[in-house]
């Protein structure tokens, strides 16, 4: 699905003007279909992360015949899971060893995985600022999975990945999904989980799985569950 200007602007909140202005000079990732800009859904939303840009949550309710209840981020986090101390040199390296500990389904090439995902940072960085990435494709990895995975990754060293703050990165959240519904949906409560002080003062501490998830479940108890 992609979204028309008109719909994007009313996604950000804002007119028609401003949305033109970002594309053309703020690197707004859009394409031009008979004339008309057109914008996916996953691109928004990266980008207003990127950016500190509130959401519309009307975004996130895509129509979909998929009716399974849309998991929290601690659900996820717990099916991905937290690692420490994950080695690397570079983008790359750090990469591969997030990609070699995802815990992929059999049909799923990790080298293809690792080969999108560096395609994407190659498009503009995912880093959001403050040591912190959520690297993913452009469109989410889509993949059969009985629950949608949130993998958290402490990397030993901090590696550059070009964030708009200028910090190097060293904590990576990297989502893989069924469905583009669950893709956004995560990506926009991890986002909401990412703005809140008690998440941001436990990440910037050792590497405490326990801790972690305790604080992002006591975060969404705060804001009202599953449901975007």
């Amino acid at each position: 699905m992609l979204l028309e200007i008109a719909e994007a602007a009313q996604a950000l909140l804002v007119d028609e003007k401003t949305m033109v202005r970002w594309i053309k000079k703020d690197h707004l990732p859009a394409a031009k279909i008979q004339g008309e800009y057109r914008i996916n859904p996953v691109d928004l939303l990266e980008w207003a992360t990127n950016r500190g840009i509130k959401v519309n949550p009307a975004l996130y309710k895509l129509p979909t015949v998929d009716e399974r209840p849309l998991p929290t981020v601690s659900q996820a986090l717990e099916a991905g899971g937290i690692h420490c101390n994950v080695t690397g040199a570079d983008k790359e390296a750090v990469l591969r060893a997030v990609v070699a500990q995802l815990d992929l389904p059999p049909e799923l090439d990790p080298d293809f995985v690792l080969q999108v995902l560096l395609a994407r940072e190659a498009m503009g960085t995912t880093a959001v600022g403050d040591g912190i990435a959520i690297p993913h494709v452009r469109n989410p990895i889509l993949v059969q999975l009985p629950m949608p995975k949130i993998s958290l990754s402490y990397l030993a060293q901090p590696v550059d990945f070009g964030a708009l703050d200028g910090k190097p990165v060293q904590i990576l959240f990297t989502i893989i999904t069924p469905t583009i519904r669950m893709h956004l949906h995560l990506l926009s409560k991890l986002a909401f989980c990412l703005r809140d002080p008690r998440l941001r003062t436990i990440l910037g501490t050792t590497c405490n799985p326990e801790r972690i998830l305790t604080t992002v479940h006591a975060i969404e108890q705060d804001i009202g569950g599953v449901s975007p």
